[in-house]
């Protein structure tokens, strides 16, 4: 089975997760792009909907869903988004389409945090995905320093400018053991606008999709 294939799987089950009646929470990249065409293929009904990104956006209203500002939406149920990595303690590492700032904006407002990924995104340990921290371009040198006296190595993602109009430093070399820590410490570097670790706030359920399935973790 195809990575493809399993992401459409996971996709499909998180469909169960949509609120008959209030605000869905969507976020970006490859895996959420499929759960937005299941929504359309199985005319599933949204009543209205939060994005994290103007390419999510742009989905929705292909399919008809209507999309609100986050600014009219006081909180909302439920928020399902991929991850580059989750650890077994529900923390992850998000942000690899640059997204990552309104996608803590949106989990931040959420009641449920789905998070829907392949089993090739379940790591013991984060780190070994390069760390995505959106900064303010002035700042970026500035916080380059921090990071590599934290003990990564922050590069450039050239030619990304996120919808903030903020850049990206992807930040390899990193074991992060302490998931919490590192995302308080790296969000006090003057310049940063937020870092890619949702630890503070992580996902309460998981689904992951293997070739036998697709299972569910769930925070207890």
């Amino acid at each position: 089975m195809t990575q493809d294939e399993l992401k459409v799987m996971v996709a499909r089950e998180a469909l169960k997760y949509i609120p008959k009646d209030g605000v869905l929470g969507v976020g970006s990249g490859s895996t959420v792009v499929k759960f937005i065409e299941q929504i359309g293929l199985n005319n599933i009904p949204v009543k209205a909907a939060v994005s994290s990104s103007n390419k999510t956006t742009e989905l929705l209203e292909k399919i008809g869903v209507n999309v609100v500002e986050p600014n009219t939406v006081e909180g909302y149920d439920v928020y399902i988004d991929g991850a580059d990595e989750v650890d077994p303690h529900f923390n992850l590492i998000k942000g690899g389409g640059a997204c990552l700032t309104r996608e803590k904006i949106l989990t931040s407002m959420s009641k449920k945090f789905v998070c829907i990924v392949d089993k090739s995104k379940l790591v013991d340990t984060l780190g070994k995905f390069p760390l995505p921290v959106e900064v303010i371009p002035m700042g970026r040198e500035v916080v380059a320093r921090a990071l590599r006296a934290l003990g990564g190595n922050p590069v450039l993602r050239e030619g990304c400018i996120t919808d903030n109009g903020c850049e990206i430093l992807d930040v390899h070399g990193l074991n992060i053991t302490d998931p919490l820590i590192l995302e308080q410490q790296i969000n006090a570097i003057p310049g940063v606008v937020t870092v890619g670790l949702f630890a503070k706030r992580g996902a309460e359920v998981v689904l992951y999709a293997t070739e036998d399935g697709v299972k569910v973790l769930e925070r207890k």
